[in-house]
């Protein structure tokens, strides 16, 4: 067989993906440094909207375990969870999206 009927294939140019504007970025960085504090306060809000979750108001014959495990509790900590722990790191990847590859 010969290859000289086979032609290359011509190489398309790949559209580079235009640059977000700084507000754009901005505001996704304070989405994501925003979403424990209100998880937070969404908690607060809970525990004082339904007080009967709250066990401290009634603790007749609770234990340890009815004490730690309150649902508007542990959203307070997923909250604090998320602030403390997840989102620095996702900020910290925005910014560094923002910057460029590292080279």
């Amino acid at each position: 067989m010969s290859s000289e009927i086979a032609t290359g294939i011509p190489e398309r140019e790949v559209p580079r993906p235009r640059p977000r504007p700084a507000a754009h970025r901005r505001l996704k960085v304070r989405t994501v440094q925003i979403l424990g504090p209100i998880t937070m306060l969404a908690g607060f809000v809970w525990a004082i909207a339904q007080p009967y979750r709250v066990v401290f108001m009634h603790a007749d014959g609770k234990g340890l375990y009815d004490y730690l495990v309150q649902p508007p509790l542990l959203v307070v900590v997923v909250g604090l969870v998320y602030a403390i722990a997840i989102a620095p790191g996702l900020v910290e990847d925005l910014e560094a999206e923002e910057h460029g590859p590292a080279s």
